[in-house]
């Protein structure tokens, strides 16, 4: 099976479905990651530029990624990207590495890239385009520190229907995001190591089990 994991940033998928993507790859599953934005000069230093490209690299082969895939848009400043050269994009990795599950950040979150990412992504997955792509399931994640921002609006709620148990993976879902140093945050901000244990142990909670990760089941082809 094929699994694609499409970040507006580079640390949201391991805040999202880092521990079911180890799950699916320790079930046998290929691996494949777009990481839509990048840090710039002059807004951020060389060093910093440089030290994020290389967090990237790290984590996807810490994850076993088949593809890593990165566009390059602007952090930021996706807003003021044409929502159709998005489109193209996204289009384009997507028909390239035709995945059968596509995991995606929620479109109520805070953070304008993270809506901006998931418009352009649903508008390239139409259900009559899905099939063709290869593409089956579409679920979204809850990213900490975003999901969890939103304003308090019913259409902004994250309300999940899906749970991965991620009780033997959750170790090392949190010393993959220590791989993010410019990114994590220190205990008791939303990215500290403590809130995404406390988070993965409330859903588990939800299920019965010690640790998991909530999706919401966007569509499905069957």
């Amino acid at each position: 099976m094929k699994i694609l994991v499409i970040s507006p940033h580079p640390d949201d998928e391991t805040l999202g479905c880092g521990g079911t993507l180890l799950r699916h790859k320790a079930e046998g599953a290929e691996l494949n990651w777009i990481v839509v934005t990048e840090t710039y000069a002059p807004k951020w230093s060389a060093d910093l530029v440089e030290r994020k490209a290389k967090e990237v690299d790290d984590v996807g082969k810490a994850y076993g990624m088949h593809k890593v895939r990165k566009l390059g848009f602007p952090t930021i400043q996706l807003g003021e990207i044409s929502l159709s050269v998005l489109m193209d994009k996204i289009r384009e990795a997507i028909e390239e590495i035709c995945p059968e599950t596509v995991y995606l950040v929620h479109a109520g979150d805070v953070h304008t890239d993270h809506h901006a990412v998931f418009t352009a992504t649903m508008s390239v997955l139409k259900t009559f385009y899905m099939s063709k792509m290869g593409v089956k399931r579409i679920l979204c994640f809850e990213t900490l520190s975003s999901t969890e921002a939103a304003p308090a609006l019913s259409h902004r709620l994250f309300i999940p229907n899906m749970y991965s148990d991620i009780t033997p993976y959750i170790e090392d879902k949190i010393a993959i995001m220590g791989k993010y140093e410019t990114e994590a945050q220190p205990d008791p901000f939303p990215r500290g190591f403590s809130a995404i244990r406390a988070l993965a142990r409330y859903r588990g909670a939800s299920i019965g089990v010690d640790y998991a990760e909530a999706f919401m089941l966007i569509r499905e082809i069957f």
